[in-house]
């Protein structure tokens, strides 16, 4: 009865029960149901609010993942995140994922986000519900473990071009983080200290020159790692670009770049 109960009905008393979690997750279906997607992109993102709700992303028409967001990560920021997570991807093109957003006012979106995902799954599943699609970097600690189900599927493009020139002398650091600040993904290199936010003292004090105006994150950190003083490597991991001073071939899937 769309989500409410009757029982208990004697004379001059009644009880009624109100299932608030089903009705609203009937009535977010509906919704979902007679919008049109719109692409994932800045353009279209515009007219999303910073504001709590739920969302759905689509790859070529098929949904894939149902996500959640809160007052303090809103729709906005989590979309643009996404948006940017399908760039430079090989085999996935930005121009095949598309959204839908509802903006929620009231109620929390917390239990929304398994209800909806428990609704569409039922069929057939959303692919990237549970692919580490939407994980942030989960740090130094994960590298050596193999990657989700989304970069498996859609690792890295390391060779495209970027609209980035790097050309000219400067330190490792001011390179790496210029590359850094340039890339969709995540490119982490070694810091002074675990926690810190400055760099390794070769990464701030090596002079390099970089020679290549325009340049690929492979050329460009091929180039700086054999500038480096020795026992640095460069490494390509599914996920992300990694810069650290050590020796390592047991990365999964990954390919080593460039050492010094």
């Amino acid at each position: 009865m769309n989500g409410q109960r009757e029982r208990g009905d004697i004379e001059g008393f009644r009880e009624f029960e109100f299932d608030l979690p089903v009705a609203l997750l009937n009535h977010l279906v509906r919704e979902f149901d007679t919008m049109e997607a719109a692409p994932l992109n800045s353009g279209a993102l515009a007219r999303v609010p910073e504001a709590q709700g739920i969302y759905q992303l689509f790859l070529d028409e098929e949904l894939v993942y149902v996500g959640k967001t809160d007052a303090d990560a809103g729709l906005l920021k989590r979309l643009l995140r996404h948006s940017r997570k399908i760039i430079h991807r090989n085999d996935l093109s930005p121009e095949r994922v598309t959204f839908k957003a509802v903006r929620i006012f009231v109620f929390t979106a917390m239990d929304l986000e398994t209800q909806l995902i428990r609704h569409y799954t039922a069929e057939k599943g959303t692919a990237w519900n549970g692919s580490g699609f939407g994980a942030n970097d989960p740090g130094r600690e994960r590298d050596k473990t193999a990657p989700g189900r989304f970069d498996r599927a859609f690792p890295i493009d390391i060779d495209r071009p970027l609209e980035l020139d790097l050309s000219g002398s400067a330190t490792a650091a001011e390179v790496a983080a210029r590359l850094k600040a340039t890339l969709p993904y995540t490119l982490r290199y070694q810091s002074l200290s675990k926690g810190s936010r400055k760099p390794h003292p070769d990464l701030a004090n090596t002079l390099i020159t970089m020679t290549e105006s325009r340049t690929t994150a492979r050329r460009a950190l091929t180039e700086l790692t054999r500038q480096l003083p020795s026992g640095w490597q460069a490494t390509a991991l599914a996920a992300l670009l990694i810069l650290y001073k050590e020796r390592v071939d047991t990365y999964p899937g990954a390919t080593v770049l460039a050492r010094s």
